[in-house]
Formats: structure tokens, sequence, C-alpha cells
């Protein structure tokens, strides 16, 4: 029997990320790319931040899952700028989504007041062009087909197909083969 053990990388430089830290027990040393405090897994090694971008950029990924501010109809993303705020960088997310790994984008399907975040084309800065092979968000998920473009595969035991469709500006087909996600 064969023995597969996932590995997270963050890009900052730690392979082998844990679970988030229980409440008091937080190390402010140890934070992944988005600031936020981490663990340590078991076996986890530390490396310089160059090293991580040597990973991605040497296609060493399998895959990379990410949030997303907008999702287009052709698998573009964009999640690094909202524009008029300051950033300090974009960070290695347009890395992560040219590294040839698959790409899955998990977010919230509506933004705050309701706004839609799943459209036919990004309307902030892109992170990367027809590069999202899977989209998740509360709602459904939904998978990058070549000529297709996204189909719902799996849709949220709360949801409707008419519910996802009222709050997608975006094309998508639905599977005829549509499960419910898993609680």
């Amino acid at each position: 029997q064969m023995c597969i053990r996932d590995r997270y990388m963050g890009e900052n430089g730690i392979v082998g990320m844990g679970p988030y830290p229980k409440k008091g027990q937080e190390d402010a040393d140890l934070i992944n790319a988005g600031k936020e405090t981490i663990t340590e897994a078991i076996g986890h090694s530390h490396n310089r931040s160059s090293d991580a971008f040597g990973m991605m950029r040497g296609k060493h990924l399998h895959m990379t899952m990410l949030g997303s501010l907008q999702v287009s109809e052709t698998g573009d993303i964009a999640n690094w700028i909202i524009p008029g705020q300051k950033v300090k960088g974009m960070g290695g997310a347009m890395d992560l989504v040219t590294c040839g790994s698959r790409v899955v984008v998990v977010m919230e399907h509506v933004g705050p007041g309701g706004t839609a975040k799943f459209l036919p084309k990004c309307t902030i800065p892109l992170t990367g062009k027809g590069c999202i092979s899977t989209l998740i968000t509360d709602m459904g998920v939904f998978e990058y087909k070549d000529k297709e473009g996204f189909v719902l595969t799996e849709i949220a035991s709360d949801a409707t197909v008419e519910q996802i469709k009222k709050f997608t500006p975006a094309k998508f087909s639905v599977s005829p083969d549509l499960k419910k996600m898993d609680a």
C-alpha cells in the first residue's frame, strides 16, 4: 500500500507548513506569505525565499492553491491588487500561477455588498491569464475544460443552480453528473 504525504510550501521559505496555531500558541516568527502565523509540520524544512521561488520557477510544484479577488470565465485570475490601495508588491502569486502546476482558486462566490467575483472578464489587474484549473467557492466547484470553459461539477448542499447563476455573470455549464459538495 502506497502512502502519499502532502507537503505545503510557503513561498516565503518553508516546506512542510502545519495548521494554524491554537490561540495563545502563535509564534510571530513563523508566518506564511499572507503574514498569518503558522506551525511547522513534522519533517518540515526552512529555506531561503530564493529557493522557494526556484521551486516555483523550476516547475517542482504539483498544485498551487490560492485565493482571488476575481476570476474570469476564461480562467484568468486577479488577486494581487485592488486599484487605489497601496501594496508592497505582488508577492509570488504571478510565479505560482505560471509555474506549470495545477492552479486551484478558493474564494467566496460573492464579494462584499453582493458584488460578483466570477465574471466574464476581470475588471482589476490580472495576476495570470487562462491559468485556472479548478475554482472552489462556497457555492460550488467549477472545473475548467479546454473546449467547454468552466463546468459546475459540485454544488453546495444549501445552494441551487439557479442561485449560482443569479450570482455569476460568467458563463459556465452544468455537469450532467452534478454532485453535492461534502459538508
